[in-house]
């Protein structure tokens, strides 16, 4: 019945600064008809801010979108020096690390890569 995800929902109280993090902090490519979506991947990333439609804004939390990476070491590197703050170190599962951080409106992300095959 389902066949794929069209988008994740990113709550926002300031969608240019949300923009700015997603395209030019963490690179996803922007959207060639909608200034507030970017893509990673074949996955739309669609920010919006609640408080215009009459709702409250509350971050998105405990649902990690896991964004793949080659090396979860050398992009978290690269992201802390562009000013993100991660929580904790990077976990190793034992199929795959781990590493937590919010975007500026405290919406939960996680560099993610699995190196251990599925099975």
């Amino acid at each position: 019945m389902i066949d794929k995800l069209d988008f994740i929902g990113v709550p926002s109280q300031d969608a240019e600064r949300s923009r700015s993090f997603y395209v030019e902090t963490l690179g996803l490519r922007p959207d060639d008809h909608s200034r507030f979506e970017a893509w990673a991947g074949d996955t739309c990333f669609g920010i919006w801010e609640p408080e215009r439609f009459g709702m409250e804004f509350a971050p998105q939390k405990n649902a990690h979108p896991a964004l793949h990476v080659e090396d979860v070491a050398a992009a978290r590197t690269d992201l802390e020096a562009k000013g993100v703050v991660f929580a904790g170190e990077t976990m190793d599962t034992g199929v795959c690390h781990m590493a937590f951080f919010t975007d500026p409106d405290g919406n939960d992300l996680m560099l993610h890569h699995r190196y251990a095959p599925h099975g």
